[in-house]
């Protein structure tokens, strides 16, 4: 059995920086830059250790642009084959943009590199990952919303426009009405009851909406989404269960190639022994090899 070939220095690199510790030590510098970005927020924590801050900031920055440049080295451009890294490395680039002049708008902007938790921890990027595969099964959820939302906007604006028109006097009104009703803000008291003291069949009118909307629809919503999820984690399951499979076959082959070149040695001593130049020759048993 040949020896793996000896790792080169990017290799080792590559290892070191995804390795568990490392990126643990990432994850807390991530949140440690996440509450001194809230406490810069604070006019009284600012007058006090506003200079201590700053030195954490440029700290925390330097660390990250460090870890983007090992990972170039490490990887070169296979480093931009995933979307995660090219997600990590506009986070940090926006950081390094001067934020000055028209451009100071960018210092609202360093609270995403939060959003790098979401690369680092597994969890979170499976739960990102089964929301982007459920896209385009959303989106078929939005255009029926869309349909819903305007057949009603159309009936409401008809129905109660003259007698409503902050509510109900046009399309928009009404879309913008009915959306609030959808999220159950307010809606009876400040919306339903009032149109129901001016047309008491009213309430056919919200409830069916409401009905549709919130209990049928959005429930719709969150069964894809936890459907796509539990079909993403199958896939992994399965892909996982496939890689242990494939490394137990090459690990058998390799351990019975091991025995074979042992039986070809221990013939060859044996010969040897015997005051024989050449070895005996193998039994079928012995050349099928063990567990054939």
């Amino acid at each position: 059995m040949s020896n793996s070939a000896t790792p080169t220095l990017r290799e080792r690199v590559g290892t070191w920086i995804e390795s568990p510790p490392i990126q643990n030590t990432i994850i807390a510098i991530i949140i440690l830059n996440a509450i001194t970005l809230g406490l810069e927020t604070s006019a009284f924590v600012q007058d006090h250790v506003g200079w201590l801050l700053l030195r954490v900031e440029q700290t925390v920055l330097a660390i990250f642009v460090l870890e983007i440049a090992i990972k170039l080295y490490a990887f070169r451009l296979r480093f931009f084959r995933s979307g995660w890294n090219v997600f990590d490395f506009v986070i940090v680039g926006i950081a390094l943009v001067p934020a000055s002049g028209p451009l100071a708008i960018l210092r609202a902007f360093r609270i995403l590199r939060i959003l790098r938790l979401v690369t680092k921890i597994a969890r979170l990027r499976h739960l990102v990952e089964s929301l982007i595969r459920a896209l385009p099964s959303i989106g078929w959820i939005v255009v029926l919303m869309l349909m819903v939302f305007y057949i009603f906007a159309v009936m409401g604006t008809k129905l109660f426009g003259e007698a409503f028109p902050a509510y109900f006097g046009h399309l928009g009104a009404s879309l913008y009405t009915l959306f609030q009703v959808m999220t159950l803000e307010s809606w009876s008291h400040g919306i339903s009851r009032p149109v129901m003291a001016e047309f008491p069949y009213a309430w056919i009118y919200f409830l069916t909406f409401i009905l549709i909307t919130v209990f049928t629809v959005l429930n719709l919503f969150i069964g894809i989404i936890v459907n796509t999820m539990q079909e993403k984690h199958f896939e992994e399951e399965e892909q996982r269960r496939s890689d242990m499979e494939s490394r137990a076959h090459t690990e058998r082959e390799e351990m019975l190639q091991l025995l074979r070149e042992m039986s070809v040695k221990v013939r060859g001593l044996e010969a040897r022994l015997n005051g024989s130049d050449q070895p005996r020759p193998a039994s079928p048993e012995e050349d099928r090899g063990p567990g054939s």
